[in-house]
Formats: C-alpha cells, structure tokens, sequence
C-alpha cells in the first residue's frame, strides 16, 4: 500500500476519533440532557436554530434541567442572554431592584413600533403615562363602558355569528373569531369607534394581518443578532422588509381611527370640556390638546403611540387568553362540567330578563342567553378556569430586561452593566418546584381555597399580569371581557376542536395559535328543567 495513501487514512481515522472524543467532552460538561451543546464559535446557536419551531417547550426542557437558570449564548455573533424562570429573580428585577431595569435602549429598538408608548417608555414619561391611563381605567363611567360593551358585543355580535356557523356546520377558527371580537370591543373602548370586524362574511381587516407580521418579525427580532437585523431593514430585506409594509398599514388604522374620532369631537364640542357622555380613552387626549401646555403629551405622534399601545395590548392579550381556554375546556370534560354547572346556578335564580344587571334568559323557546358583569364576578370556578388558562398559556410568554449597572441575583448570577435577562412565563408555569407535580394539568381547583373562595398566588409567581411598578393595568378590563364571552359561548354552545387539527403555539411575542383553533359548534338544547334543577 502507498505509504501516503496509508498515512492519510490514518490520520482520517485519528481526526475522526478526536471529534467523537470532543463531542462527548462537549456533552459531559452540560449539566442535564436538555442543555444545548455548547460549540466552538457558535456557541449554543446550532441547538437553538434547530429547535426554534418549538421554542417555547425547548427553552422549558433547557431551563427545568438547569433548575431554573441558564446562560446562553451565541458564540461569535455576540447573541447573549441570560435565561431564567426563578420566582426569586422576577421579584428581584421587577419589583425590589425594580429601577436597575428599564425597558432600555436595546428593547425600545426591538420594539421600535411602539414608539413613546407606555410599554417601550422609561423614566418621567413612563411615570406620567401610567398615572392618566391608571386614573382614566379607574374611572367608574369606563369601568360601565367596559361592562356593557362587551355584553353588547357578545349579544349582537358573536353569539349570531356563532349560531350561524353552528346551523351550516361549517367549522369555525375561534381564534380569527376572538381577534375580530377583541379588536371591535379594544377600538370602542379607546377610541369610541366599532370598525365592525366580527360580522358575517368576515370582511378582510388589513390591520389584523399587519400586527401578526409585525409581532412574528419581533419574535425573531430576539433571536437574531442586532446588527443582522438592523442591517436587514436597512436593505429592506427578509422579515424586516415585510415589517416596513406592515408598520404603514398599521399606522395608516391608527392614524384613521384618531381621524374619525377628531371629527366626532369637533360635531359635538368634545374639546371645549361640555360634553362628557363619551368616556373612551382617548377622548381626554384630545380634550387635552386645547387646555395643555404639554406640547409633548398633546402631539399627534404621542397620541398615536398612545392609541397603538392599548391597542395592541387590549386586542391580542385578550384574544390569547380566550383561544387558549376554549381548547382547554373543550378538551377537558369534567372542568366543562363543573363551568356549566356553576352557570346554571346564575341562570336558575332569574324568571327571565328583569332589566339590567341580569341574564337575558329564554331557554323555553330556545334562545340564547348573555350574562352581565355584575353576574359573573362572583363565580369563582370560571375566575378559575380563567386563571389556569393564563398560568399554562400566558399572552406574553416571555420577555426581557437590561441591567443599568451590575448586579446580583437571588439565585447567585452576578450581571454586568448591559446584560440581558430573558423571563420564561411559559416555562415557569411548567416547572414542579413552583406550581407543584401537576402543573402540566389544566386544573382550575388549584385557584380554590377549601372554603371556596379564591386562593391567592404572588405575581411574581403569576406573572401572567406581570408584576411590580408594571403591573398590568387592564387586568380587570381583561377579565371583565374574556369571562363575558366565555360565560355566553359556553352556555349557548358546544365546541369541538377538529379531528386532526393541530394546535401549538406561534413563533410570535404574543402566544396565538400557530393554525388557529378549527372547533365544530353545536347548540346547547336545553328544557327549563335543566335549568330550575340547578337550584336543587
């Protein structure tokens, strides 16, 4: 045999038996199975790359074998975070070390959609942002316009549409079905203005198209380099040349919706303070632009932030959460069960309608009841059901922080000026030394004290609603809407997901469906005396 043919087989050999060796010190040096390999230059970029099509799941397999904490990183393309599901550290960051975190200047960039908005602002204008809004929710006329509107949504709008798909037999995309709803009811309750998306035929809305691109190129905004991406939308390029079309499209809604509501104002002298019937959002706004001095509060461009901001949160937060607790009902029987049950107790204490503040009840002749949120507040399985639905499957799955100076965190990691932290809300919902050895279950009575009433769980351990300074101010907004609609669909109807119908989660920063929700709906027949044995 040739001496050099020898010698390179040889050495083949050789340098195939240092790789198998390499490999597996790569793997002995991990500390559980999940963990990504760390390679040479590119870090833990080939594990993430592979597993990004469910990188919810992955990220809570990687975090429940690190317990709770670990550190990725993207070799040379300087991609770095620091990822954590511990409660500890949420308190730490979100609540008593609270002003080392800012949104910052790496998450107003990703977020650049947002503009000055409450959600990407920092510092004063934050502060200041937070008090009006804080104060226009709290008022007791929005509060009554909140509770109405969604009732009246329900009743004229989604219960006919439903009753519709049920008699064709068509299936329906509940998730199209609760954007639609949740955008009608958020543009009301801002702005004043139904754009009259959930109606039969469903008519194409450019703007809901727009925000799915724009919150899908946001998602993969985390997880490519800043350079690579901003070098994209400098080239109009990739996902960032889509983002541009749909940043105009949404823009152009925004800027339409402020348009008409100017325009109503002015016809009924909204501006000079006499008229105080219309208590939407953003008519003190624009009351403001004639008594403030704040050139910056009272600009178009701030108004529009404004509105884009409660827009988005109000639409695609609220969607989430019903799309994610219809599947969990429909495909858990015995806590259906249990949310009917408890319904028919507030159905059986009525003769039937006797004004406001009641359920509008015809069950002899068939007809579909609504309930109000005066009723429903009280019932505490479905407050439940609605909690566990947001436990498992939280709008926002995760998002991030950016340390002003060094730190320490509760769990021993010390962070430098500029370091990210990454927050799995998905993953901690998942992890048995938090919500126990059955926090994979869709189990509503863990929300239940042995006296039956609500149990109280810590937000930062909750952190559905986020937690600290930041703290969610629609939550009750929120639950006032989804459990109106969830009280209405269940009692009128039945919903089966589609045989076969795939249901994951989205590559987005919002937790939507990545297929929508295909369910078949069939109508509850009922007799009266299903409804007065409840009492029994």
């Amino acid at each position: 045999m040739d001496p050099l043919f020898l010698f390179i087989e040889l050495l083949s050999v050789l340098c195939f038996l240092m790789i198998i060796l390499y490999y597996h010190h790569l793997q002995s040096i991990k500390t559980s199975s999940m963990e990504p390999t760390k390679w040479p230059i590119l870090g833990h970029l080939p594990g993430l790359i592979a597993n990004i099509h469910h990188l919810h799941d992955w990220s809570t397999g990687v975090l429940a074998g690190a317990v709770y904490n670990f550190e990725g990183r993207g070799g040379w393309t300087g991609l770095r975070y620091f990822l954590t599901c511990d409660p500890s550290n949420v308190r730490h960051i979100f609540t008593s070390n609270f002003a080392n975190y800012p949104k910052g200047d790496v998450f107003a960039m990703t977020f650049d959609i947002l503009g000055g908005g409450i959600f990407s602002a920092d510092g004063e204008s934050w502060r200041r942002q937070r008090v009006k809004v804080q104060m226009l929710m709290a008022d007791p006329r929005f509060r009554a316009l909140t509770a109405g509107c969604s009732h009246d949504k329900v009743e004229k709008s989604l219960l006919p549409f439903l009753a519709l798909a049920a008699d064709e037999g068509r299936p329906c995309d509940l998730v199209d079905v609760f954007l639609r709803l949740t955008l009608d009811v958020t543009c009301t309750l801002i702005c004043g203005i139904d754009p009259g998306s959930l109606v039969t035929g469903l008519p194409v809305v450019p703007f809901m198209t727009a925000t799915d691109v724009a919150l899908g190129t946001i998602f993969l905004r985390h997880v490519i380099p800043v350079t690579y991406w901003k070098l994209m939308r400098r080239l109009n390029v990739g996902p960032e040349r889509k983002m541009a079309v749909a940043r105009r499209t949404i823009d152009s809604f925004v800027d339409d919706l402020i348009a008409q509501r100017r325009e109503q104002a002015d016809m009924l002298n909204l501006n000079d303070g006499a008229n105080t019937a219309y208590v939407d959002l953003l008519s003190p706004y624009l009351c403001d632009e004639n008594t403030s001095d704040d050139d910056f509060s009272t600009s178009d461009e701030f108004i529009h932030d404004t509105v884009l901001n409660l827009l988005v949160a109000g639409r695609d937060g609220m969607a989430a959460a019903l799309s994610w607790f219809f599947y969990l009902v429909s495909t858990t029987p015995r806590v259906e069960q249990k949310l009917l049950d408890e319904l028919s107790l507030v159905v059986a204490s009525k003769d039937g309608v006797d004004g406001a503040g009641s359920a509008a009840v015809d069950s002899c002749s068939g007809g579909m009841a609504t309930f109000h949120a005066s009723e429903i507040k009280c019932l505490v399985y479905l407050h439940a059901a609605m909690c566990e639905t947001l436990r498992l499957y939280p709008p926002i799955p995760f998002e991030f922080k950016t340390a002003a100076a060094a730190d320490v965190l509760p769990c021993g990691k010390v962070l430098k000026a500029g370091d990210k932290v990454l927050f799995f809300n998905y993953a901690m919902s998942r992890m048995e030394g938090v919500w126990g050895k059955d926090c994979m279950e869709f189990r509503p009575e863990r929300w239940i004290t042995e006296e039956g009433s609500l149990r109280y769980e810590p937000s930062y351990k909750f952190f559905s609603f986020n937690t600290g300074p930041r703290t969610c101010l629609g939550k009750d907004m929120a639950f006032v809407l989804t459990k109106t609609v969830a009280a209405a669909m269940l009692w009128n109807f039945a919903f089966e997901v589609v045989p076969g119908h795939v249901v994951e989660p989205k590559l987005s920063i919002i937790l939507h469906m990545k297929n929508g929700l295909l369910v078949r709906v069939r109508r509850r027949s009922r007799t009266m005396s299903h409804v007065v044995n409840a009492k029994t």
